[in-house]
């Protein structure tokens, strides 16, 4: 364990830093933002940051960075949801690619190749486009979308680990084929993926948001990330907080997922 934090280094011990932040939104939001998102106070509408409303105040008098802390559920969520979807689509068709028979393998792949040669964005708003707006309808969306570059990484990685020499040892001793996969093929195809979904996830953050903030997904006044800046960027020339504030939580978590996903690559290396 220790290894595992001085190897992560300083850089990843701030974003995993960051990343217990926005887990402790998720699961304990009161602890940082005791009041109510939903609370409204027309009088103290429009405040700017300060001392109390570190985030200011929209329209309505909520307190913005209540309602950014208790959106974390709902932003992160979604991106875990998206990512859960593309990673168990991926080991769908990345495990049949990788160690079916080489037909299901070459109708496999050059599916999954048409598929990735398409932006991610692009993709999840042909889906959105096809199934309607919506907050489950971009979470599949973007679920959807990410799964054929998943998918890429686990058939290589599947067939590099099929090929090795211990599989092959395993084989000759007699083991059976379920064996070899549980034992050798499930855990060393897997935990190289790890580090790939982390990155996913922050990924799948921005680009749920994406979908929100040009109304494709949550509507206001939900507190969903995305949401949050689509009704904010009415007021970006005189209330310029309520998209920076939001936008900038939405930076600092994709960053953190990132900075902390590859060192996690590395970890795993």
């Amino acid at each position: 364990m220790r290894g595992t934090a001085r190897r992560l280094g300083v850089p990843g011990g701030v974003a995993a830093a960051v990343v217990a932040l926005m887990l402790l939104a998720v699961v304990a939001p009161g602890v940082l933002a005791p009041g109510d998102p939903t609370a409204i106070d027309p009088a103290g509408a429009m405040q700017a940051p300060g001392w109390g409303v570190w985030f200011g105040t929209d329209e309505s008098g909520r307190d913005v960075w209540t309602r950014v802390v208790h959106g974390a559920s709902s932003s992160l969520g979604v991106g875990l949801a998206a990512t859960a979807i593309g990673t168990g689509l991926a080991l769908v068709l990345g495990f049949a690619a990788g160690l079916g028979p080489r037909w299901l393998d070459v109708g496999v792949a050059r599916v999954v190749e048409v598929l990735y040669a398409l932006p991610t964005m692009v993709l999840a708003l042909l889906l959105v486009a096809v199934q309607g707006p919506g907050v489950a309808a971009s979470v599949l969306a973007v679920g959807l979308a990410t799964a054929p570059g998943y998918a890429r990484i686990l058939r290589a990685r599947a067939r590099t680990v099929a090929g090795s020499g211990y599989v092959a040892a395993a084989r000759l001793e007699g083991r059976s084929g379920a064996w070899v996969l549980r034992r050798h093929v499930l855990p060393n195809s897997l935990w190289p993926l790890v580090a790939v979904v982390t990155l996913g996830i922050g990924q799948a953050v921005v680009w749920v948001a994406a979908l929100s903030f040009i109304g494709l997904g949550a509507k206001p006044p939900s507190s969903e990330w995305g949401a949050m800046l689509n009704a904010g960027r009415l007021y970006l020339t005189t209330s310029w907080w309520l998209t920076v504030c939001p936008g900038l939580v939405i930076t600092a978590t994709a960053a953190a997922l990132t900075v902390l996903g590859r060192r996690l690559g590395r970890v795993a290396s």
